[in-house]
């Protein structure tokens, strides 16, 4: 699968690459209030939850793991409600930007980096409710095979820009290193906290493939039902 700082390396030049993007983003729309609101909401969840939260998850990851393996759960619940408390956790920060709107200059619903101010409306009809099978679908991969931490970040993170790409565009590709930190550091400090009970088998390139895809096929039936019982896409009128 490589040399074994491949991924190391991966996650360093993501977050280059996303501070990069952060940082032109607001100087190119400087002369838009609208857009340059949006540049400093996505501002504010890359300092927030990709540089602060992601120092202090690998700060504290050994401490965490042993805190979790004191925990009397199986493994693979342990694993799948941590994803989830992260994934809520990043949705907070997310959604407190778009209620922020004021502070940046701009009206609510003016600019928006969620698709609702309502945090249960976000989480519950448009982004958790569908990553939670995702993240049982990994929870099943690690019992099978042996993805190290961070080889788990940089695949859900691979498969969080393919879902934004094919959300809201295929432009968010060009933005993967940003969406590799806000959806890798979802899984990191869960995967840091199971990894002594993974498979014992070694993952391939073929597998690490799988991974970033396999989590689509578990979330379709879910996220199907969501959007029949909550067709709204944004609850903002499109600017």
């Amino acid at each position: 699968m490589g040399k074994p700082n491949f991924w190391h390396k991966t996650i360093h030049v993501a977050l280059v690459w996303a501070a990069a993007q952060v940082s032109l983003f607001f100087v190119l729309t400087r002369h838009s209030p609208r857009d340059n609101a949006v540049a400093m909401m996505a501002g504010g969840l890359f300092l927030l939850w990709c540089v602060l939260g992601g120092w202090l998850m690998w700060r504290y990851r050994h401490r965490f793991a042993a805190l979790v393996q004191r925990w009397r759960w199986r493994w693979q619940v342990k694993f799948v409600l941590l994803c989830t408390l992260f994934a809520l956790v990043e949705e907070a920060v997310t959604t407190s930007m778009t209620n922020l709107a004021p502070v940046f200059g701009v009206r609510i619903g003016e600019a928006y980096i969620t698709a609702s101010t309502n945090y249960l409306d976000v989480v519950l009809g448009h982004s958790v409710v569908v990553f939670v099978p995702m993240f049982v679908c990994w929870a099943w991969m690690l019992s099978r095979w042996a993805f190290a931490p961070r080889q788990v970040m940089v695949l859900f993170g691979c498969t969080g820009t393919l879902a934004e790409a094919g959300s809201f565009g295929w432009h968010n590709l060009l933005g993967w290193g940003f969406w590799l930190m806000v959806y890798g550091l979802m899984v990191y400090l869960p995967a840091c906290a199971v990894k002594v009970h993974r498979g014992s088998q070694p993952p391939r390139w073929k597998h690490c493939v799988m991974a970033v895809l396999l989590p689509f096929l578990f979330a379709a039936p879910v996220a199907g039902i969501v959007g029949w019982l909550h067709p709204v896409k944004v609850h903002f009128a499109v600017q």
